[in-house]
């Protein structure tokens, strides 16, 4: 039964957590939270499956300031189990009847990311056998079988020879004449004279750009260029798009994970039943059916959205999870408070994780043959600052060191191509020099840090 999900889902909630740790500093709460909620789909498959359409998802709400990791956890567990993710912002979406994104637009965008990603996997699949099939046509295009010698009953000494010097690539600039399939458009594509939604609009066009004749174009490319084109070409017939709907509606209702950004947003206070409050609340109700679970129709057929994770999450400074209607409040049973960032987190993101800010910095200049190095004080001085603007302007949690990292390094970056073979050692007084000046004129900082 647990076939239809990769193998890295069967993790226990330790080792999901343990993955996350590497790449996502503290907030263990809501690790927790994520990793049981990963857990609880494998255990759900292993249930019979008259009980299986029973346990429904336990959905997240996670509360906390911009910049504390809300986003990453929940980016970090789509790429850990494979999973078809997408990130939304609720406050994109307006109710039904206005201008604005529909949100059942929410479920066809993610039936979208599982299409691309099970296809991917076929054309990995069928690479190989798409490159045997390439290498019969470029040898067609080299020596067309009416003007070869070819001996009955037995190879062509000639085309072997060819296939012996394409192998070896004695033959990439070689010019070749190639038919290409172009896609026609004409200019009912490009007018739509009748107002329609995004979706309507995109299923449209596709059924125009289906019907619209394919025209073979000649073009003279080389061997290399040839290959690639030839390659695209055979892996698409290759593939096997009924398989690959099937695979990706399974994908989707079974391990379909959403995360509806800025959901505070939608939150209206209680008792206010006027002016943007009202649509707010329309959005929630308009929401409501998908995360409760309903079908939604896509191109490529219907999508139940019982079983889809959702995590939202919100900053909640002017409003709170229980200012959202009750029967969305419901949805989301499990809440988990995320925690605001000291200098001391600062220190730890700055060095622990596998894409750690100071590591991506060196590996970016030693590309220029410029040797990077951060001293432990100029760590901790980096981290100092970061708190420091966040405390004196806008909490932007770690997105602050972003922001700092970019301003200390701005010139050594510019001036790389012409430091290749130095050393750089970033010291505490390296660092005021570049950024004292700024934080003496908080307002200043304010718009540069």
């Amino acid at each position: 039964m647990d076939t239809l999900l990769p193998p890295e889902t069967t993790q226990t909630p330790r080792e999901i957590v343990e993955s996350l740790d590497h790449y996502i500093v503290g907030q263990q709460d809501a690790k927790k939270a994520v990793a049981v909620a990963l857990r609880n789909r494998w255990r759900r498959l292993q249930l019979p499956e008259d009980l299986q359409d029973e346990v429904l998802p336990k959905n997240i709400i996670m509360i906390g300031a911009t910049g504390v990791g809300k986003t990453e956890i929940a980016r970090r567990i789509a790429r850990l189990v494979s999973a078809p993710f997408i990130k939304v912002e609720a406050s994109k979406f307006t109710e039904v009847g206005y201008v604005g994104r529909d949100v059942e637009s929410i479920i066809r965008d993610l039936m979208e990311v599982a299409v691309g990603m099970v296809k991917q996997e076929q054309m990995t699949r069928k690479q190989e056998q798409a490159q045997q099939m390439v290498e019969e046509r470029l040898l067609d295009l080299l020596l067309p079988p009416s003007n070869s010698d070819q001996d009955e009953g037995g190879p062509n000494p000639t085309r072997e020879k060819f296939r012996e010097k394409l192998r070896s690539g004695k033959l990439q600039d070689k010019i070749v004449e190639l038919d290409v399939q172009e896609q026609r458009s004409g200019p009912v594509m490009e007018f739509m004279p009748i107002p329609m939604n995004e979706n309507m609009d995109m299923n449209i066009r596709d059924m125009l750009s289906n019907m619209m004749p394919k025209k073979p174009k000649r073009r003279r490319v080389n061997i290399s260029e040839a290959r690639d084109l030839l390659e695209q070409e055979e892996v698409q017939k290759l593939i096997d798009m009924d398989e690959v709907t099937r695979e990706s509606v399974r994908r989707t209702e079974q391990m379909g994970i959403v995360f509806l950004d800025e959901v505070d947003k939608i939150a209206s206070r209680r008792g206010a039943a006027h002016g943007p409050d009202v649509s707010r609340e329309g959005v929630q109700r308009d929401l409501l059916p998908i995360v409760e679970g309903s079908t939604v129709n896509t191109k490529y057929g219907p999508v139940r959205t019982d079983h889809i994770l959702f995590i939202a999450a919100g900053a909640f400074h002017l409003s709170k999870p229980s200012d959202m209607i009750p029967e969305l409040q419901g949805r989301f049973p499990i809440r988990v408070e995320l925690k605001s960032l000291t200098k001391d987190d600062f220190i730890r993101i700055l060095t622990e994780p596998k894409n750690a800010l100071t590591r991506q910095y060196e590996e970016l200049l030693k590309t220029e043959g410029v040797t990077l190095e951060f001293t432990p004080d100029s760590i901790e001085e980096i981290a100092e600052v970061a708190q420091t603007v966040n405390e004196e302007s806008e909490n932007i949690g770690a997105r602050r060191l972003h922001t700092v990292l970019e301003q200390l390094l701005e010139e050594v970056s510019f001036e790389a191509p012409q430091l290749a073979g130095q050393a750089i050692t970033v010291t505490p007084d390296y660092i005021r020099s570049r950024l004292d000046n700024l934080l003496k004129h908080q307002d200043l900082s304010r718009y540069i840090l």
